[in-house]
């Protein structure tokens, strides 16, 4: 009792939902979506957690983020969003949220061609809004149990609405790797990397650790970097960094 009394309250609620699988960014479509691989017609996940301190410093920060992804023969399509917002003292420091579809058909049981289109709203980096359609070609280079490699690429388009309210519609060039490591029957490990190329040039990375308790909860780290060669003046950082440890359940 006297512990509690010379230490502030701190109240920590972590791991509401959150998926065995790599999530699903706005930018780095972790999940695995290969239907020729799927173990089921379905597959969902929800993911949350939540950070809350009150005494000498009043702060809070919710994460929230969920996939489904639905397969067929040779047909996969991927639906997600996430949101994290952060206060500090009742005033709010960050605040995003974002949303997206993805569909992938296997042409052979290496190529395949996808399409995707995300939004993201994300005000306090810049952005009132952020709308992009991508389309190509893809290859998985390894689709075993233990390895899996695909990389893919194509064009694409993207729509900005900055907080100052200046729009602006850019074509770009879109390509992206991801790999995953089974590395034991509970762990597993993956990197995921996607480039736009444009005349402002974005680099986003996640790279996360899963440990599975049983057959539907884990534990999961991950770190994810996102860089901006020319960001807006608003938020004038090139580079923007998370990491999160949550724990969760897959459905």
């Amino acid at each position: 009792m006297k512990l509690l009394k010379t230490v502030p309250v701190l109240m920590v609620a972590a791991g509401v939902f959150v998926s065995m699988h790599a999530f699903a960014d706005d930018a780095v479509f972790t999940v695995m979506d290969d239907p020729s691989s799927a173990k089921s017609p379905f597959e969902g996940t929800l993911n949350g957690g939540y950070l809350s301190q009150a005494g000498n410093t009043k702060s809070s920060s919710l994460t929230a983020d969920s996939t489904l992804t639905w397969y067929g023969d040779t047909t996969a399509w991927s639906l997600w969003g996430n949101a994290s917002n952060t206060s500090s003292n009742d005033v709010r420091s960050s605040e995003k949220y974002a949303a997206g579809g993805r569909s992938r058909y296997n042409m052979t049981d290496y190529d395949y061609l996808f399409s995707q289109a995300s939004w993201l709203t994300d005000r306090y980096n810049g952005y009132h809004a952020r709308d992009v359609l991508t389309a190509g070609y893809g290859h998985q280079f390894l689709n075993g149990p233990v390895h899996s490699l695909r990389f893919e690429f194509g064009p694409g388009v993207r729509y900005d609405k900055f907080t100052n309210d200046d729009t602006e519609t850019t074509a770009l060039g879109y390509a992206s790797g991801m790999y995953a490591w089974q590395m034991t029957d509970n762990t597993k490990f993956t990197q995921g990397v996607s480039v736009f190329g444009a005349n402002d040039t974005t680099v986003n990375s996640e790279t996360a650790l899963n440990v599975a308790i049983n057959a539907h909860f884990a534990l999961k780290v991950a770190y994810n970097v996102t860089w901006n060669s020319e960001p807006p003046s608003s938020a004038p950082n090139h580079t923007d960094r998370k990491t999160a440890v949550t724990i969760g359940y897959k459905m």
